[in-house]
C-alpha cells in the first residue's frame, strides 16, 4: 500500500508544475480574460507594493538577525529537543519550524545550511524543504502587508496563522516519514 502511495505520488509530482503553467492561463483564455494584458498589470502593481514594503521587511530582518545571533534559537532547540523526541519530530528541523513564520529568505538559508550539514536526500532536510514549501511567513506577512496598508488591528490573522504554521510543520515531518522514511 505504501509503495502504491509513493508511486502515485512520484507519477502526479511530474505533472503539476506543468499543468499549472499551461492550465491557469488557459483557463484565463476560455474564460475571455487577456491575460497577458493582466499579468503586465498585476505586475506593476507588485513592483508598487515592493517598493512600499521595504521598510517593514529591513525591520523584520534586522529582528530575525538578533534572534539568532544573540543564541536564543539554539536555547530554544535545546530546551524544546525533549518534547519534539515524544512527538516524533526532530529537533534538527525545529530552527525550520521557528524561523519559517518569520521570514522566507531566513528559512531559506537554514535549508542551505541543513543541506550542507546533512546533505540533499537526508530525512531531516526533506522536512525542512517541504516546511518551507507548505507554511507562510505569518509574521512577516502581518508586519509588511498590514503595515503597508495600515492595519493595527490583526484580530485573529496572528493566532489563525500560526496555528496554520504549526499544522503544516507537523503535517510535513509526518508526510515525509511517510513517504521517504
Amino acid at each position: 500500500m505504501l509503495e502504491t502511495i509513493r508511486s502515485v505520488v512520484g507519477v502526479l509530482s511530474a505533472f503539476v508544475l506543468p499543468a499549472l503553467l499551461v492550465g491557469f492561463p488557459l483557463y484565463g483564455l476560455i474564460k475571455g480574460v487577456r491575460v497577458y494584458e493582466v499579468f503586465v498589470e498585476g505586475a506593476k502593481e507588485g513592483f508598487d507594493v515592493a517598493v512600499t514594503i521595504i521598510p517593514y521587511l529591513i525591520a523584520i530582518l534586522f529582528a530575525i538577525g538578533m534572534f539568532r545571533a544573540s543564541g536564543a534559537m539554539d536555547y530554544l532547540v535545546n530546551v524544546l529537543d525533549p518534547v519534539l523526541g515524544v512527538i516524533g519530530v526532530p529537533a534538527e528541523v525545529l530552527p525550520m519550524g521557528i524561523v519559517r513564520p518569520l521570514t522566507g529568505s531566513g528559512s531559506a538559508g537554514l535549508v542551505a545550511d541543513m543541506i550542507n550539514q546533512y546533505g540533499e536526500d537526508s530525512l531531516v532536510v526533506k522536512m525542512a524543504a517541504t516546511m518551507f514549501g507548505s507554511t507562510e511567513t505569518t509574521f512577516y506577512v502581518i508586519a509588511v502587508y498590514f503595515g503597508a496598508v495600515n492595519i493595527r488591528d490583526t484580530r485573529h490573522a496572528v493566532p489563525a496563522g500560526l496555528f496554520a504554521d504549526f499544522v503544516g510543520f507537523l503535517a510535513s515531518v509526518y508526510m515525509v516519514q511517510l513517504l521517504f522514511g
